[in-house]
């Protein structure tokens, strides 16, 4: 009895299993599109970037710092005590103007005597010369009068160019600096008096990698912010380059003027320097999250016909923001922005804002 009761369930069993699929409970559900993309025959709602010719300026940016445009530390040439400052600490001084005195009490004796001798010396050649002409004296000793006149002549040039050096005066217009010296001290040329500067205009010293050199000539502007204010931007001219790549850092160094008539640029201050390389009227740039890179080279997504073309691109200069486009894209093509995962090439788009 159990036995049949057994059989009756397994066949009950297997009537059933076999009517599951008559019934419609193994069927799959629809969920929606499948991963990655939208529905079959959906449009993808992109934003899009409208390409315009622009003026562009290809720039670098590099680091530099501003000099004097002329400076040099004040030395005597002779040594002695200091007798005279006549400069004040931070004053304006002009080119010429007696700065610094040191003794010259004993040049200037020295000098009356050789004048004294000059004026003995001149008498008698005279008297030798007449004498001479005469034929009351021979050559020679006409020579040996006139000889010690000019020894006496040149003896006092010699002192008066010594006098010069006990004297310090201003080789250029500018403003002095600290002095490390006070009246009545002994100084050797090799002592620092204070330091001059002319710093108007100012020069303005960096450095560019070396593969741009060719891109660089005198005359070249540049734009530059200094340290603590970047919101002021000072203008430049090129004028002088190094004739030599620095082998250790392979860059060229490169001096700029820059006009500095109120006083705003400081020698040793930081600068932050916008190199302009080349300037194009006319060139189309687009953001350069729109960029794809590829191994086979770069291509972007743009809308056509309301579908998304993928396009092969050639790029140039990149910027923070946005890259320079070279070839495969023209004025007037809309690039897509936005979306650019789930893009593929002849998927049908819909652009909802255009930059």
């Amino acid at each position: 009895m159990k036995k049949r009761i057994l059989t009756i369930s397994i066949t009950i069993a297997v009537l059933f299993l076999l009517a599951l699929p008559k019934l419609g409970w193994f069927d799959k559900k629809e969920t929606g599109p499948a991963a990655g993309g939208p529905a079959q025959g959906s449009i993808l709602q992109v934003e899009g970037y409208l390409l315009k010719p622009v003026l562009f300026d290809n720039s670098l940016i590099i680091t530099g710092s501003i000099i004097a445009n002329e400076s040099l530390e004040l030395k005597s040439e002779a040594s002695g005590k200091i007798t005279m400052i006549n400069f004040k600490e931070g004053a304006r001084v002009k080119k010429g103007e007696l700065l610094v005195q040191i003794n010259d009490e004993e040049i200037r004796a020295q000098i009356e005597k050789q004048r004294y001798m000059q004026k003995l010396n001149k008498d008698n050649e005279f008297r030798q010369r007449q004498l001479f002409k005469k034929e009351a004296i021979s050559q020679e000793e006409y020579d040996n009068a006139l000889n010690r006149l000019n020894t006496t002549i040149s003896d006092i040039k010699l002192l008066e160019a010594q006098l010069q050096k006990t004297r310090v005066f201003a080789p250029f217009d500018g403003v002095i600096g600290l002095r490390y010296v006070s009246q009545g001290a002994y100084i050797s040329p090799a002592t620092v008096i204070a330091t001059l500067y002319n710093n108007s205009p100012a020069k303005i010293e960096f450095a560019v990698p070396s593969r741009y050199s060719p891109m660089i000539a005198n005359g070249e502007k540049i734009r530059f912010t200094v340290e603590n204010d970047t919101s002021r931007v000072f203008f430049g001219d090129v004028y002088a380059i190094e004739p030599r790549i620095d082998e250790a850092t392979r860059t060229l160094k490169i001096r700029a003027v820059a006009d500095n008539s109120k006083g705003l640029l400081i020698p040793g201050q930081f600068v932050k320097v916008d190199l302009i390389l080349n300037s194009k009227p006319d060139a189309l740039l687009i953001p350069t999250q729109a960029v794809i890179p590829g191994q086979a080279g770069q291509t972007v997504y743009v809308t056509r016909s309301g579908k998304a073309k993928l396009v092969t691109i050639e790029t140039g200069t990149r910027t923070n923001l946005k890259i320079e486009i070279l070839s495969g894209l023209q004025a007037g093509d809309t690039v897509i922005t936005t979306g650019i995962l789930q893009l593929r090439n002849e998927m049908p788009v819909k652009v909802v804002k255009v930059n």
